[in-house]
């Protein structure tokens, strides 16, 4: 009787005083002892609630319904298809949606009702791959900072390839745990084609030396993503397939890593290239002088010109102790012995190797003199301004030439000069510490 007198009253009544009538029925339904039924009643009541003209009446039944696992499914899935206040409410937290349930409404869902689905506590691989396939970017970006969301790398790569551009995206890829290597140099990637549109868009670099300065962050980059990884399950094996798909895996990129003191990244790539098991690799490397070395160098097809770049560089691993280096940056020392060895042998086919030698050294001295900096004891504002003063009083700087702004001949500027010495000789030099006396006398 009383959900009868509820369904004849609702037409006339508020629709402040409907929604408050509709979420204390839907509270009843889920936790008071019904008979078998009025419990039916209450379904059909709520049910017919679904098509009340005012949104309060819906969002009232969603809040009461979203993490009720009694709630009635049907019901569950009109609020699903409401519009997105209603229905990220129980998208986000009712346990009664399946993956199929979620991946329709991710599909005709605006950017609201998919970021909910993103942010749903334990959600399946399925349903994260359909999103990064038709998410919005705001519902990848949640979808991205979900710790419990189980995201396949395939889906993160799709990611990227839609919104790689995108700073948010990828700062929020960046920000999930344990984060495939290779991952990682596909945000590099993604970065670095971002800036350069945007220097060259605007004029700032020409596009020859934008790409450039693009490919050696890259290798750089990629440099220190290896020493990072190791050769765990996301190590340095998956970081040089992925660079060999996508055209990254250079010898440029190899001569930097072992000029960086990591040999990690050279065994993985000679291993990828040349079909061979790691520990052959690497027993082969030890062995760098040998006809074995050179052979393994050649299947993997690497230039035959840079074979004794590579042995040089090779050689400073076992000859140079840089102390404890994280195999991520380059080293002076041994960038200047690879150097030697190859001016010694040079006819004129390795020119462009020692121009690229020369760049390591040049980017290598740039590193040191910040790190030198960096680790200089921070001096107070008055304490740094004192330490200018003693250099300018040590090194007496030379007075500067009048500025000209326009051309003028010997004899403008010599009656230039003597107009300035008759103003100067006009000044009047005021002696403060007499005109205190005088003032104190007074």
């Amino acid at each position: 009787m009383i959900i009868r007198r509820f369904l004849q009253w609702a037409p006339t009544a508020a629709a402040s005083e409907r929604a408050e009538a509709a979420g204390a029925l839907a509270r009843a339904y889920l936790y008071c002892d019904l008979a078998e039924g009025e419990r039916e009643e209450a379904r059909l009541a709520l049910t017919g609630l679904l098509d009340d003209a005012s949104p309060l009446v819906r969002r009232a039944m969603a809040e009461s319904f979203a993490s009720a696992a009694e709630a009635p499914h049907n019901i569950v899935l009109g609020l699903a298809d409401d519009q997105s206040d209603i229905s990220s409410i129980v998208l986000c937290r009712s346990p009664l949606l399946s993956d199929s349930d979620l991946i329709d409404c991710a599909a005709i869902g605006d950017a609201i009702a998919q970021s909910a689905i993103a942010l749903r506590t334990g959600l399946s691989a399925e349903v994260a791959a359909a999103l990064a396939e038709v998410g919005a970017r705001e519902a990848l970006i949640s979808l991205a900072i979900n710790p419990g969301a189980d995201l396949p790398e395939f889906s993160m790569r799709r990611m990227i390839e839609r919104f790689g551009s995108d700073g948010e995206v990828r700062e929020a890829l960046l920000s999930r745990p344990n984060l495939p290597a290779s991952l990682h140099a596909d945000l590099v990637a993604a970065t670095a084609d971002s800036l350069s549109a945007f220097v060259t868009e605007r004029d700032w670099m020409s596009q020859e030396r934008a790409r450039r300065v693009t490919r050696e962050a890259c290798e750089q980059a990629h440099v220190i993503i290896a020493a990072m990884s190791g050769e765990g399950e996301n190590g340095a094996a998956k970081l040089v397939a992925r660079l060999r798909a996508s055209g990254q895996l250079t010898a440029s990129l190899l001569l930097r890593a072992l000029l960086s003191g990591n040999s990690g990244l050279l065994e993985a790539a000679l291993a990828e290239l040349s079909d061979l098991p790691l520990g052959r690799i690497k027993g082969l490397i030890r062995d760098w002088r040998s006809t074995g070395f050179a052979a393994l160098y050649r299947k993997a097809g690497l230039p035959d010109p840079l074979l004794p770049a590579f042995r040089a560089a090779i050689e400073t691993l076992c000859l140079i102790d840089t102390g404890e280096e994280s195999g991520a940056c380059l080293s002076r020392q041994r960038i200047e012995r690879v150097l030697t060895a190859c001016k010694a042998i040079n006819g004129g086919e390795l020119d462009r190797l020692l121009a690229v030698l020369r760049r390591f050294d040049a980017e290598a001295a740039r590193e040191e003199a910040r790190d030198y900096s960096a680790a200089l004891p921070q001096q107070p504002a008055a304490s740094a301004l004192a330490g200018s003063n003693m250099i300018e009083s040590a090194v007496p700087m030379p007075e500067e030439p009048p500025l000209l702004l326009v051309d003028c001949d010997a004899e403008s500027a010599q009656t230039s000069t003597r107009n300035v010495r008759q103003i100067e000789a006009r000044l009047i030099t005021v002696d403060l510490a007499a005109l205190e006396r005088e003032l104190a006398a007074a």
